[in-house]
């Protein structure tokens, strides 16, 4: 009985009160070391093995899958490096925290993850607006509104986009300045793409005078649009008269182009605009300027000292 209740206390963890695992038993019956050390050194090895196994197998098994998974959702690389790296880190922390359970640190890990909840909580707080960029940054990622080498356009701001991260996108505006954006505004504000379909109307109006003949220049207008090989046929275009205003008839223009971007937006409009006005010239057709009234009255002040002319005045 002494021999076995002798055996207790060697087989009990010092500080831990735990026994010993198979790590430890063979530190002690094969190595011949001190229990306490066996038990300390036994958790540590445990805990590094228990760590890489786990890693290596998310790394193995885990990783791959979320490939498949966005790759299915039509992410190209650049949008999932960030995603793939969020990825790892979680399995790193996973590995961490069965690496201390397989190790028999349990007291260590529940502190850890009571001191990491009060951390997660207060950083919370003083990183609201990171936090909301990066959540927005993934919904971005995930729901595509815009890809990189997009025009799109938000509030009194256009640009194509040059770069998306987890918390902010860079645009490069027309005049070559480059716009840092918090994600949280891109999915907060609308959004326009004008590329993200295949084919872009576009829409201009002329001005043209009362006087004019509204036939014939709907007939140029839609002559000078089917000469352009910028403009497609199917859709074809269309002239709607739009606007009585107080000097000229406006008709508008509806046209569209293919594959569109900036460039070709910018292009075609003004090869398409200048076009139609030649032709107007030579037919005779005004596109007059805008008339501006002036109304009001003028108060004279200071005129005690001019005299009233008298009947012989000139």
């Amino acid at each position: 009985m002494t021999g076995a209740g002798s055996a207790v206390p060697l087989q009990q963890d010092p500080v831990a009160g735990d026994p010993p695992g198979p790590v430890a038993d063979f530190l002690i019956e094969g190595a011949g070391l001190d229990p306490s050390l066996a038990n300390a050194l036994g958790s540590a090895i445990t805990f590094v093995v228990a760590f890489v196994a786990i890693y290596l197998l998310g790394r193995i098994i885990v990783m791959p899958v979320v490939n498949r998974v966005l790759s299915a959702r039509d992410l190209d690389s650049h949008a999932r490096k960030p995603l793939q790296k969020l990825v790892g880190i979680l399995i790193v922390f996973v590995a961490i925290g069965a690496a201390f359970a397989f190790a028999g640190y349990g007291n260590i890990l529940t502190a850890l993850a009571t001191i990491g909840a009060a951390a997660t909580l207060a950083i919370g707080f003083a990183m609201q607006d990171v936090l909301k960029n990066f959540v927005a940054g993934i919904f971005i990622f995930t729901d595509k509104p815009f890809r990189i080498g997009d025009w799109i356009e938000w509030g009194d701001h256009a640009g194509v986009v040059e770069d998306i991260s987890l918390r902010v996108s860079r645009v490069r505006t027309f005049d070559n300045e480059l716009l840092t954006v918090p994600n949280s505004n891109l999915t907060e504000d609308v959004i326009k793409n004008p590329v993200a379909k295949e084919q872009l109307r576009m829409k201009f109006v002329f001005g043209i005078g009362y006087e004019d003949d509204i036939d014939e220049a709907t007939e140029i207008i839609l002559e000078e649009a089917a000469a352009h090989e910028g403009i497609l046929g199917d859709p074809e275009p269309s002239v709607r008269l739009t606007e009585l205003a107080d000097s000229y008839v406006g008709l508008q223009s509806r046209i569209w182009i293919d594959n569109p971007s900036r460039s070709d937006f910018v292009r075609i409009q003004g090869e398409y605009v200048t076009a139609v006005k030649n032709r107007f010239d030579d037919a005779g057709i005004n596109i007059p300027y805008p008339q501006r009234d002036i109304s009001g009255g003028i108060e004279l002040g200071n005129v005690e000292g001019i005299a009233e002319p008298t009947a012989g005045d000139d």
